[in-house]
């Protein structure tokens, strides 16, 4: 049963190009150009190609070219050539490409030939013949294969030793990916803007015009390193800012009727109610003008998600914070119409539609903040010790993605126990493989035991980063000193206060929810609310960042809150935050 619930009374409580091919100069745009008109039996063969019957069409074009003559019989013989490659076929699309005259060809079939013939080169072992290959316009291509085009130019430029001029090829290949390619194209797009410096990522981001599709990707990568933009993102983003309430001078502007949709009852409960807390507690705490705030009960599941965003909608919420669950904002994202923008408060399986971003506080937010750290600290080799748990899996798979993406490699990943045994051997052989550093996505116990077996192995004095989770199972200084100079993420609301919250320890005191390990999600909750009356702020400016809860939040050109969390380490004991 699904349940709403209206606010009671107040309670007291983020233009370069190197000189290259000029085809990607020519191929910035991903529409169609207009090509001459194939014969009908050539545009049906055409036809069944783009339909996926490759093989039909390459036998079908073959046939055609065998009693054509001239610029027709080139232009069949090189379609059909490319209908064999895609039929799996190369070598009898390699006899075909011996018997027509390149020259004599124009507009698609010209294209079609060229990218061919650039994604032929590599399996030929010439990467270098890539770049010679690609000639004629991508435009009279359909999407997806100019996203190919533009992705044999990538590897040509990157074979070259240029990843400036790899990058923004694959930026130009994203609007004809999807699923899978498109996600190991941004992490290639990633990987490559690694290995540029600060001081260039910087200088090239602000050289690219309106509309690059390289910015955003050099935007998001700047966000990462927590450095200032040179201009706000592009947006693609569908929000509804010209439907709220006029802006206040600090970008407070919040929805007119706030949805939030959070496990109210079922097994995810316990953790939605110090959520709530923190959100109702940011909520009180603002005097200017306010939305209407009304709660949807999701009962925990992806069904009770989707049915709680369409009552939300279809009673006139403008803005949806929720849902908590992993599985319940995957179910969401995969619903055709969400026509009402929101803030999801978990990682998706999905990309964020247009008009949608994801906060979260997911073992992968930590796993990707501390690789952010060690390559901050020119930390390369890094050693991953590693729990058994979901959480300290899912945080070192994100720390080694991330480190991997920057040009660092880890050095050996250790499996830990929940009671950890003797890995001496395996620590020295890591500090001798040259491991300059450690990852620790283990809960305070386990690291307790894990600390003497490192100093043994050298590592006491290398840099040493957990997760959040290191402070599970701690308290007891006497026994946590084993752990000082172990640095981790932790919530910037304990060490430096927040705008409009009480000290954390005196909010401990009155309540249970903002208490203990409670206290993470009370500031998560208190942040969520925060996002959504800030949002225009955060979407439209270049310095439009938040100085949170749980961190300095701000939004990158793809739906995610990036969070620059604040930073701990024990010392006699006892966690005492870092200076900024």
């Amino acid at each position: 049963m699904h349940t709403n619930a209206r606010l009671a009374p107040i309670p007291n409580r983020l233009r370069w190009l190197v000189p290259g091919l000029a085809l990607l100069l020519a191929a910035g745009c991903a529409t169609v150009a207009t090509a001459p008109v194939a014969a009908p039996d050539h545009a049906a063969a055409l036809a069944q190609l783009e339909q996926g019957q490759a093989q039909e069409a390459a036998q079908r074009l073959e046939t055609l070219a065998l009693a054509a003559k001239g610029t027709p019989r080139n232009a069949l013989l090189a379609d059909a050539a490319f209908a064999w490659h895609e039929a799996g076929d190369d070598t009898r699309a390699r006899s075909l490409l011996a018997q027509l005259d390149p020259r004599r060809l124009t507009g698609a079939s010209r294209a079609r030939l060229s990218l061919l013939n650039a994604e032929l080169a590599p399996a030929a072992q010439q990467p270098g013949q890539v770049q010679a290959a690609l000639v004629g316009d991508p435009a009279y291509l359909a999407v997806p294969l100019q996203a190919r085009w533009h992705v044999a130019a990538a590897a040509a430029y990157e074979a070259a030793g240029d990843a400036l001029g790899a990058a923004s090829a694959r930026a130009r290949a994203e609007a004809g990916l999807q699923g899978d390619a498109r996600d190991q194209n941004r992490r290639a797009i990633e990987r490559l803007l690694s290995s540029l410096d600060n001081a260039t990522l910087a200088a090239r981001a602000a050289a690219l015009p309106a509309g690059d599709p390289l910015y955003n990707f050099a935007a998001r990568a700047l966000v990462r390193r927590g450095l200032p933009l040179p201009r706000p993102f592009d947006q693609g983003q569908a929000w509804n800012f010209d439907q709220r309430p006029p802006g206040a001078s600090d970008g407070y502007r919040p929805p007119r009727r706030l949805a939030v949709l959070l496990p109210l009852s079922g097994q995810l409960a316990t953790a939605a109610a110090p959520v709530r807390d923190g959100l109702l507690a940011g909520y009180y705490g603002e005097n200017r003008q306010r939305p209407e705030v009304v709660f949807y009960d999701t009962a925990g599941t992806p069904a009770g998600a989707v049915a709680a965003y369409a009552r939300a909608v279809s009673e006139g919420s403008d803005f949806v914070v929720g849902p908590l669950g992993r599985d319940e904002v995957t179910a969401v994202y995969r619903e055709s119409a969400l026509n009402v923008p929101g803030l999801a408060l978990n990682r998706a399986s999905v990309a964020p539609p247009p008009g949608h971003a994801m906060f979260s506080l997911a073992p992968e937010d930590d796993g990707l903040a501390a690789a952010d750290y060690l390559l901050a600290r020119e930390h390369r080799q890094v050693l991953v010790l590693a729990g058994q748990d979901e959480n300290g899996r899912r945080a070192a798979e994100a720390f080694a993605s991330r480190l991997a993406e920057r040009g660092g490699k880890v050095a050996a990943t250790v499996t830990v126990s929940e009671q950890p045994a003797n890995l001496a051997a395996q620590l020295a052989q890591a500090a001798a493989a040259g491991a300059d550093s450690v990852f620790l996505a283990v809960r305070g116990p386990q690291a307790r035991a894990l600390a003497p077996q490192m100093a043994l192995a050298g590592f006491a004095a290398r840099t040493r980063v957990g997760t959040s989770q290191l402070t599970s199972g701690t308290g007891k200084a006497e026994e946590d000193v084993v752990l000082d100079g172990i640095v981790f993420p932790t919530e910037a609301w304990s060490s430096r206060g927040a705008a409009g919250l009480p000290q954390a320890s005196l909010a401990a005191a009155a309540l249970p929810t903002a208490r203990g390990p409670a206290a993470r999600l009370f500031a998560f909750g208190y942040d969520a609310w925060r996002i959504s009356a800030y949002l225009e702020r955060l979407a439209t400016r270049a310095d439009g960042e938040l100085r949170g809860a749980t961190g300095d939040l701000r939004l990158d050109g793809f739906g995610n809150v990036v969070r620059q969390p604040a930073w701990a380490t024990f010392s006699g004991g006892v966690p005492v935050p870092l200076a900024r």
